[in-house]
């Protein structure tokens, strides 16, 4: 068994020097679907001993995209290149032979026999409310020294999460039972209150021990369900009990030195990890691979801890039995808090150790309706463009046999999209507000797919807290650069290479969707405020955040405005009457066409928008970022299509207003993924108690379908002008 585990070690050790060098390469040579100018890029660097990702290939990445980068050249299908792309994500992300995964810039702590261990607390949740709360709002037992918060990232405050110091101390590999933590003398009437209320809403107490949160097991008939955190208390019979003692279970591996050394890619790896054991001992150390905790509510006897201070044994014996209660809360009333610990030796290796948290019950039912949805859409999708490749061919190839004379003859007689040919490239209304939202989209789809990609590489995995809204919060500034540089040149394309604006058009671009996620947040925030929530932004970090937006992402967004009125703007295939062409009327109103276009792109992703949905709500965990990878590709896809589709109808119809049309075509997705998150709302959070509960969800729900509604009409939008240009540009006019 051991030698398996070594001869899969290996195999992930040999490919993951190439991992750096190919996530590059894989984003720069193959995420570019529209054909627009070229946005100036900056080199990334990674180092290759900070990342461990698991493959079953058995040659490296750069070799593979060396290959596909070949077969790219010599291919003279765009859309056959495409489906090579396809398979070849799908193979690298979702068939995975080893498992675990290395966070980079992450090392394993060892800790000698009777080290301390401290465990923290983080900030009360529930999924009744939504709203975290201080683990020191209720009257729970503090640290000798005072409350200090941890150091938090970006991420973790815009969560909501505060992490702070506990009483709670372990001794590495020592069991402890009946430790004593403190005794509150009298509840008082607010405190009373207080504690009855967070029960009510069934508020979980959530506890970290060498960054893994505590994990709670039960069985109900024949399943097993893991949770993370524990509950304030339980009420029976309208009487509240509050679970007062703790059974703690750590799990620990043996610290294996060469192991480690093997894992972070260096043979002198091992150097780099500061040992945190006691200096001198010839002990062997010892890695914390599992947390788990057992509430238990113990009714203790009031006189017999009266004189007992902290870390103190407790008197008698406490057996700690879960499936009884023991402890009701009154008014006056003293409690008092006692905790065990045990140590268990455990066969889990520190880089799999999050396999616990990260474990998805019923998996396979998953894969196979993602699988199943994306096999179908797809087909429905090629049917669509083979037919719409076959109709346009057919048009333009009978339009060119005519000779000059015949043409001239014909024009008299066409009909359809031919008609339009002086109109298509008239310009839009709001010609500025269009670009606006379309840099602002070409912003957010970067942002989502260079986090989502990450993510899949284990960039940003739940082992560091925050990460992963810390990284969209800086890829987004970043690609401020793209934003200005699209909106700019696509103004610069409608005026017909007019520079004048442009400075207008970027800056409105660097403030059009971070103003609105302003006022959004910023009412939400009130809301919090009022209710005094962990999760209110404070307003140091207000003031961090604008600060971020003004000094980073609009000096960017102008910068990268600078750029688009230098780059030369697309000239039109065709010349644009003076006089606008009158639009026939039409037997049924086209946004009714286009409202429901948006039902296709929509199905390519509900199933994932659920399990999205209950990560967020329900807080679960989720870690399918490689199928969210596909189904973002698929997403893209589908989207060009179908308002590729809706453009050639309109135009077919003599409507040569598809500049909106398109736009809206694609992005009206957002308008079903904003009456799913209602239904979500109404049938999943039947729980959620409260208008301001209520209004939180609503809000943040409002500022996800904008991002994705600027993000997919973006798509349908450069795609619909791409076929529009090419569509004209193909045919032979005087």
């Amino acid at each position: 068994m051991k030698d398996n585990e070594s001869s899969k070690d290996k195999k992930c050790g040999k490919r993951r020097n190439h991992i750096n060098v190919g996530a590059v390469s894989f984003f720069t040579v193959f995420l570019t679907p529209f054909p627009i100018p070229p946005i100036p890029q900056r080199k990334i660097s990674f180092h290759a001993p900070q990342l461990l990702i698991h493959s079953p290939l058995r040659s490296s990445f750069s070799e593979i995209l060396l290959k596909l980068t070949m077969i790219r050249s010599k291919m003279e299908s765009f859309h056959q290149f495409r489906l090579w792309v396809f398979a070849f994500c799908f193979i690298i992300i979702t068939f995975q032979s080893c498992n675990g995964f290395y966070l980079p810039g992450s090392y394993p702590h060892k800790y000698g026999v009777g080290d301390d261990l401290w465990v923290k607390v983080n900030s009360l949740t529930s999924i009744d409310t939504e709203m975290p709360f201080s683990y020191y709002s209720l009257p729970f037992c503090k640290p000798e020294g005072g409350v200090k918060d941890s150091a938090e990232n970006l991420g973790e405050l815009l969560m909501g999460d505060r992490i702070e110091n506990s009483p709670y101390k372990f001794k590495m590999y020592t069991n402890e039972s009946e430790v004593f933590l403190c005794r509150v003398d009298k509840l008082s009437s607010d405190q009373f209150k207080i504690l009855k209320k967070r029960i009510d809403e069934m508020y979980q107490v959530n506890l970290l021990l060498d960054s893994l949160p505590a994990i709670r097991y039960t069985k109900k008939e024949d399943f097993s369900l893991r949770w993370t955190g524990y509950p304030v208390g339980i009420k029976i019979q309208d009487v509240y009990y509050l679970f007062n003692h703790l059974k703690f279970n750590v799990l620990v591996h043996k610290y294996e030195e060469t192991n480690v050394a093997r894992v972070m890619g260096t043979g002198d790896a091992a150097e780099m990890i500061p040992p945190i054991g006691k200096e001198g001992s010839d002990k062997p150390g010892w890695m914390v691979v599992g947390f788990e905790v057992i509430p238990c509510s113990i009714l203790h006897n009031a006189d017999s801890t009266k004189n007992l201070k902290l870390y103190n044994r407790y008197p008698s014996p406490i057996k700690c039995d879960p499936s009884s209660v023991a402890m009701p809360i009154k008014e006056g009333q003293p409690l008092a808090f006692t905790y065990e610990v045990t140590f268990e030796e455990s066969d889990i290796k520190w880089p799999s150790r999050w396999d616990a948290y990260l474990k998805m019950e019923g998996a396979k039912v998953h894969w196979f309706s993602i699988l199943n949805s994306l096999m179908v859409i797809t087909f429905l999708a090629g049917i669509v463009l083979v037919i719409f490749l076959r109709t346009v061919r057919r048009d333009l190839t009978r339009y060119e046999e005519l000779d000059k004379e015949a043409q001239a003859q014909m024009t008299e007689e066409l009909s359809g999209w031919k008609l339009v040919v002086g109109d298509v490239f008239r310009a839009p209304s709001n010609p500025s507000l269009l670009c606006i939202m379309v840099g602002n989209g070409v912003q957010i789809l970067g942002m989502a797919v260079v986090t989502i990609l990450f993510a899949a590489l284990g960039f940003m995995s739940p082992a560091s807290r925050g990460t992963l809204i810390t990284g969209m919060l800086f890829i987004y500034m970043i690609l401020g650069v793209a934003a200005g540089y699209v909106a700019v040149w696509l103004w610069r394309t409608i005026g017909s290479g007019d520079q004048k604006g442009w400075a207008s058009v970027a800056w409105k671009a660097a403030c059009f969707f971070p103003g609105i996620a302003f006022l959004i947040l910023t009412t939400l925030n009130f809301l919090l405020w009022g209710s005094h929530s962990t999760g209110a932004i404070p307003f140091s970090l207000f003031v961090i955040l604008i600060l971020l937006w003004f000094c980073i992402s609009v000096p960017l967004t102008l910068v990268g405005g600078y750029f688009g009125a230098k780059a030369p703007h697309i000239e039109y295939p065709v010349r644009t009457n003076q006089i606008p062409r009158e639009v026939p009327q039409q037997r049924y109103p086209s946004w009714l066409l286009v409202l429901g276009a948006g039902t296709l792109p929509f199905g390519t992703l509900f199933i994932e928008l659920f399990f999205i949905m209950s990560s967020i709500w329900m807080g679960r965990v989720y870690y399918v970022f490689g199928f969210l990878f596909i189904v973002l590709i698929l997403l893209v896809v589908v989207c060009a299509e179908v308002s590729l589709v809706l453009t050639y109808m309109h135009l077919c119809v003599e409507d040569w207003r598809w500049w909106w049309k398109s736009f809206f075509a694609s992005g009206s997705v957002a308008i079903y993924i904003f009456l799913y998150s209602v239904n979500y709302l109404v049938f999943d959070l039947k729980s959620l108690s409260g208008p301001v509960s209520a209004t939180l969800y609503l809000g943040y729900s409002l500022f996800m379908v904008l991002a994705i509604m600027l993000a997919t009409g973006t798509v349908g939008f450069l795609s619909s002008f791409w076929f529009v240009y090419y569509l004209f540009s193909s045919v032979k006019l005087d």
